[in-house]
């Protein structure tokens, strides 16, 4: 008596071939579909996620400098501000990151 739960030779050569269609497929989209992989998408996003962080602490800076001079007082205002501006820049810089992985 034959066992059920054995494939026949056939059904498993079928199986892999489906397979290997499957992941070829998926590898010629790839290469068709490969605009986030070029140097200068990489290049590009490296420029957005460093300026998304500069800016707003070089902000942070310059506006707690103007503080510190305008109004003088024990707490540096430049030092609370530029760490704002980190803060804020490297959530700026998380945004960018995710919405560049949402057009994948």
């Amino acid at each position: 008596m034959v066992d059920p739960a054995r494939k026949k030779p056939d059904d498993v050569l079928k199986k892999f071939a489906d397979e290997v269609g499957r992941k070829e497929s998926r590898k010629i989209k790839g290469r068709r579909e490969k605009k986030y992989k070029t140097v200068w998408f990489g290049m590009g996003m490296s420029g957005i996620i460093g300026w998304s962080i500069t800016i707003p602490t070089l902000l942070g800076i310059a506006a707690g400098i103007w503080i510190d001079k305008k109004w003088p007082s024990p707490v540096s205002w430049t030092l609370t501000l530029l760490s704002v501006g980190i803060v804020v820049g490297c959530l700026n810089a998380w945004y960018w990151m995710k919405s560049a992985g949402k057009n994948d």
